[in-house]
């Protein structure tokens, strides 16, 4: 998929215009006005989805050129939980085709970073550890499910992980095949691996994480839900 594409955007213009917009108010505050108007199913469907999602498993994606990979590894987190997403934009600004994200990034945070060092620093700080996608991984795509803190690491689609980023992953992990291929596509590694790393995990956010996340489900539930907000103060504090 070609970078001019229609319907391939860049990640500002997916959701954060909206997503800013609910979270200008405190999170209590947008739960309070909007679950009165959300059926129950609803509102069970929201605090399962949300109650599941993980911030112990993330993923770092290393300069990502083709839009249809970067809408799929979106979408792929987006399924199994994976709340954090890391891009490493290097020459050019992540792009994703909503065709294909399907909605996953109203519920995924993607970080964009202007160099893998930055990126690192974070990661680091926040106790997760760098595992590098490579076809000649040491680990198992199992073993991923025994970090107790994993950021997964991807690599362009051409080049790979580049040195910088490779050279601060701790392990790297291989998906196992019995073709003459040497490799999957980027967005299919992805996906198998996160099965892999998110297996028996129990929902590790924040209760004010959940809060947040609950919040911007209803607002994106809610008909008029910005007509029930308008009167709120747009300056109160967040919770």
């Amino acid at each position: 998929m070609r970078r001019n594409t229609p319907g391939v955007v860049g990640v500002d213009a997916l959701v954060p215009a909206l997503i800013s917009r609910v979270e200008r108010f405190a999170a209590k505050t947008v739960i309070e006005r909007l679950e009165p108007f959300v059926l129950d199913r609803r509102r069970e469907r929201l605090l399962s989805a949300i109650g599941a999602r993980l911030e112990s498993v993330q993923v770092v994606f290393d300069a990502p050129h083709d839009p249809h990979n970067g809408a799929a590894v979106l979408r792929s987190c987006e399924a199994f939980g994976v709340q954090h997403v890391h891009v490493v934009e290097r020459l050019e600004p992540f792009l994703s085709a909503v065709s294909v994200s399907r909605g996953a990034e109203k519920w995924v945070d993607v970080h964009r970073w202007a160099s893998a060092d930055e990126a690192v620093t974070s990661l680091r700080a926040d106790g997760l550890e760098l595992i590098g996608a490579r076809p000649d991984g040491e680990l198992a795509p199992e073993d991923l499910a025994t970090i107790p803190r994993v950021c997964l690491v991807l690599g362009n689609e051409r080049d790979g992980i580049a040195g910088d980023l490779a050279a601060a992953c701790s392990r790297s992990v291989r998906v196992p095949m019995r073709g003459l291929i040497e490799s999957l596509n980027v967005s299919v590694t992805a996906a198998i691996l996160l099965a892999y790393a998110t297996s028996g995990r129990a929902g590790d956010l924040s209760p004010d994480e959940r809060d947040r996340l609950y919040a911007r489900g209803l607002y994106f539930t809610v008909d008029k839900a910005e007509r029930i907000l308008e009167d709120l103060d747009a300056a109160s504090p967040r919770a």
